[in-house]
């Protein structure tokens, strides 16, 4: 009887949540079917979408992303914060809202489990899905943050050289940075030139309060001293021109001690790989082929033509995939 009462109040829950999330679809379709149609090409966009949807609703909501706000800044993502949150929240609503569909129906239809048993899977694979679509949006502006460090710190030995070189030439240094800014687009360093080049030229800031704000949001600490350098010189009036070619030295110096560092890793990850992912699996896969053959070995999990199995599609592939995600980590774009 008790089992019988757990059940029919979990189903009525489930109804409601499944009434609630039905009349939070409507209110969102109504408006964006009321949205105006004289928006630009940006309102096409889903942060664009996501924020008209939900923006006014995650005013409250925008103190627990704080740190979400620095990411995106340091990420060069060209995306409001609140756009940003808008988005976030939205997508988990929909990962949810879908997986509440698809879970009941393969639970029910395909597996043949209980009404109890599909509600528990339901729930917990809506909060799978809703934990699993906030860390994607918290990760996503932390990598892009850190590919931009590791671009920007990259070029910055030929880039302090070449500045070095404008700056022995007597040339100003907004000058300089448009003249940075004209180098090949996809470097980062060009980048963050144009970036000071458009709040010198467009929002009609000076220079060193453009070299300011580019040293607040950028991600790599090398770069952001560069220009804290760059500016305590102009102030002081001091030599220029040293001061970039000091710094570029510098920075060719640790280039030097980070190529031999990076050596010295690879040197230990190929050997990794050699062992864990070529004579290890070699070694397994003779091993169980050979427990298989002989009909040795347990049941279940246990079994060795299962293990050669998982071994042989799941654990190789896993494992070299991990192995190039360390390798583009590590290694230098250029």
């Amino acid at each position: 009887m008790k089992i019988n009462k757990i059940t029919e109040a979990l189903k009525k829950g489930y109804q409601r949540l499944e009434n609630a999330l039905q009349l939070l679809l409507t209110s969102l379709v109504n408006r964006l079917g009321n949205t105006p149609e004289s928006f630009g090409d940006d309102s096409t966009k889903p942060q664009a979408v996501a924020y008209r949807l939900l923006g006014e609703k995650t005013v409250k909501l925008l103190p627990l992303f704080r740190d979400l706000d620095v990411n995106l800044q340091r990420s060069g993502l060209n995306v409001s914060f609140k756009g940003f949150v808008s988005l976030a929240i939205l997508t988990t609503l929909l990962a949810s809202f879908s997986v509440w569909i698809i879970v009941p129906l393969v639970a029910l239809l395909l597996f043949h489990l209980s009404a109890f048993l599909s509600l528990l899977y339901t729930v917990g694979a809506m909060l799978f899905a809703g934990a699993f679509s906030i860390i994607g949006f918290y990760l996503y502006p932390i990598i892009k943050a850190d590919s931009r460090k590791r671009n920007l710190e990259d070029g910055l030995p030929f880039t302090t050289g070449y500045l070095s070189i404008l700056a022995g030439a007597g040339v100003p240094p907004a000058q300089m940075f448009r003249s940075l800014a004209k180098i090949d687009s996809s470097l980062a360093i060009s980048q963050e030139a144009k970036h000071i080049v458009r709040d010198v030229e467009l929002f009609g800031v000076d220079i060193i309060s453009a070299m300011e704000s580019a040293s607040k949001q950028t991600p790599s600490q090398k770069f952001k001293e560069l220009l804290e350098g760059f500016i305590a010189t102009m102030h002081s009036g001091g030599d220029l021109a040293k001061y970039l070619s000091e710094r570029s030295m510098q920075f060719m110096r640790l280039k030097r001690i980070a190529l031999r560092r990076l050596g010295d890793t690879l040197g230990v990850l190929a050997e990794f790989y050699v062992v864990m992912l070529v004579a290890g699996p070699l070694i397994l896969v003779v091993m169980l082929a050979v427990m298989a053959m002989l009909g040795g070995g347990g049941q279940g999990l246990f079994n060795p033509r299962l293990m050669l199995y998982l071994l042989t599609y799941l654990g190789i592939p896993v494992g070299s995939t991990v192995f190039l995600v360390i390798l583009d980590t590590i290694s230098p774009k250029r």
